[in-house]
């Protein structure tokens, strides 16, 4: 441990929880608390095992599909949107609904509803089996296509070259998505885009956050779930920043031979992970002898997103959304 005498710790700002994940969590507190147990949740809310564990004790049930929820109970569905089919599917089964889906999510659904009406194609730019891109492209029946590289792009066969569209996953690489948009455009330079970009705010800053802690550290750790696509997309990106980058779900999972004889170490959290993890993990950087933490300076998010109404009444904005779920001491 006396290698690591010294350590500087480097805090990613913004990190961590988006408006997006708050409202989730917060949607399905609040049913639990108006409602009462059991509140059942379609797929995990967000992809982080700390906070679903979390909600589970506190009464949600999660589960895969509906037909394992019963006839007339609440469902909430997760922050990833789901398809038409599983909507119709609710409906059917007399289930009360709570839609936790991200409303930048649910603006790309839009966006493809919009576009197949005008009579486009549409590509979707996403990670086969994750549930936000298994949600859009169930926006419709036909006449949407999943790619995930540049290279897939070639492989691309529809009807009229010259009516295509495209929508992006929300937590994508922003690099690797205007590489294979750019793809796109050299194919099919009719293509039509979304207004704004598809990729959030809150993947954009993080990201743009590590491009500029990693320069100025030897190793960074995210800490993220290993199906979280926007902490994996971190660890990526720090890694092509010539850092050495890992990602951990706990400070348990923390291996020394990862800082040893580093002189300074960068710290970032996945758009769904709760602060109270990161200041776990900076207690065990300081345990294995990490001396000063500093937070960077970065943007200040301020985005907050509505409840549904029936569940909204006496919400307060949270003052700091950074302390949030965990105490964070303040940086000498």
């Amino acid at each position: 441990m006396g290698d690591n005498d010294g350590m500087d710790v480097l805090l990613a700002n913004p990190r961590g929880f988006c408006a997006g994940v708050e409202r989730a969590i917060e949607i399905v507190e609040r049913a639990l608390t108006q409602l009462g147990a059991p509140i059942y949740v379609r797929h995990e809310i967000v992809h982080n095992k700390f906070v679903v564990d979390d909600l589970r004790r506190k009464g949600a049930v999660f589960v895969d599909e509906l037909d394992q929820v019963p006839t007339g109970s609440t469902v909430i569905f997760s922050a990833h949107g789901v398809s038409q089919q599983v909507r119709r599917d609710a409906e059917a089964r007399g289930l009360k609904v709570f839609d936790a889906t991200c409303p930048l999510v649910t603006k790309v659904h839009v966006e493809v509803a919009k576009m197949l009406e005008a009579g486009y194609e549409v590509v979707m730019i996403g990670h086969r089996g994750h549930p936000e891109s298994e949600g859009t492209m169930g926006q419709a029946r036909s006449g949407m296509h999943l790619i995930e590289t540049a290279g897939d792009v070639a492989k691309l066969v529809l009807k009229d070259p010259g009516r295509v569209a495209y929508v992006t996953q929300t937590t994508l690489s922003v690099d690797d998505a205007h590489a294979i948009v750019a793809a796109l455009k050299a194919r099919f330079p009719a293509v039509r885009g979304p207004k704004r970009d598809d990729i959030c705010y809150a993947t954009q800053n993080r990201q743009d956050a590590v491009k500029f802690m990693a320069p100025l550290c030897d190793v960074v750790i995210v800490v993220g779930s290993p199906n979280s696509s926007n902490s994996n997309r971190l660890r990526e990106v720090a890694q092509n920043m010539g850092a050495a980058a890992y990602m951990v779900e706990s400070a348990e999972q923390l291996k020394p031979g990862w800082i040893a004889g580093k002189r300074r170490v960068g710290v970032t959290a996945g758009a769904s992970a709760p602060e109270v993890l990161v200041n776990q993990l900076i207690e065990r950087l300081k345990q294995m002898g990490a001396g000063n933490v500093q937070q960077l300076d970065g943007i200040t998010e301020s985005v907050v997103f509505t409840l549904p109404r029936e569940l909204a009444a006496g919400r307060k904005k949270r003052a700091d959304p950074l302390r949030e779920r965990g105490s964070l001491t303040p940086l000498k």
